[in-house]
């Protein structure tokens, strides 16, 4: 599997965010309720969310894995909701995954980077990092195009960030996939056209509940 590459920063359990986001129209906070629902719901059925593990305990869970290797959890930064830590090349790391008016993006103190792309959930963030460049249909946000920012892939190591790419979730023992969402993931690896597939009705609900491929 290819990787994208973006460069992330020791920062996870310190310091504020980076600069703030330019001014934007009026945002209706009933939104960020069904975008922060919707993204939990991906994160439980997905396998590979940890809950509120700490950082030391996602360091140990990923000391010993190929580098590329993530797992998601929650933040233990007041100011933010989740964090994605990572094997790199250097060991595991953790970088916050900033949250906004409906938009997710990894967060960033780089001068030349103050926003990264953003994403209307956080799987499709991760699943974009990994190369795979899917956008979850069927949601009224899907028909906007993920905000565009600099491109991390382009991003150097001058600014001292550790290079880093997403290559395999690790899924939390007690929360390994079921059959059922196993064959939804090889589902979703080969088409993106749900509502073409000879399959009742309540099959193709459950293959839209979760439209990714990790």
């Amino acid at each position: 599997m290819v990787a994208r590459s973006v460069t992330v920063f020791h920062h996870e359990e310190q310091g504020g965010s980076c600069c703030p986001l330019p001014f934007s129209p009026p945002w209706d906070p009933a939104e960020d309720l069904r975008c922060i629902t919707a993204t939990f719901q991906y994160l439980q059925a997905s396998g590979w969310y940890w809950g509120s593990i700490s950082a030391s305990e996602a360091r140990e869970a990923l000391l010993k894995k190929p580098e590329g290797t993530f797992l998601m959890r929650d933040s233990s930064h007041p100011r933010y909701m989740l964090a994605l830590s990572v094997k790199t090349r250097c060991g595991p790391t953790s970088v916050r995954i900033e949250y906004s008016r409906g938009s997710f993006w990894l967060d960033s103190i780089s001068p030349s980077m103050p926003h990264l792309q953003s994403f209307p959930d956080v799987v499709s963030l991760i699943q974009n990092y990994m190369g795979l460049g899917h956008t979850p249909r069927g949601q009224p946000s899907n028909d906007i195009p993920p905000k565009t920012h600099p491109d991390p892939a382009k991003h150097t190591a001058k600014d001292s960030g550790v290079p880093l790419k997403l290559t395999d979730p690790l899924h939390k023992p007690q929360a390994f996939p079921s059959l059922q969402h196993l064959t939804r993931l090889a589902i979703n690896r080969r088409t993106g056209c749900h509502s073409q597939l000879p399959l009742p009705k309540l099959l193709l609900c459950y293959l839209q509940d979760y439209p990714f491929h990790i």
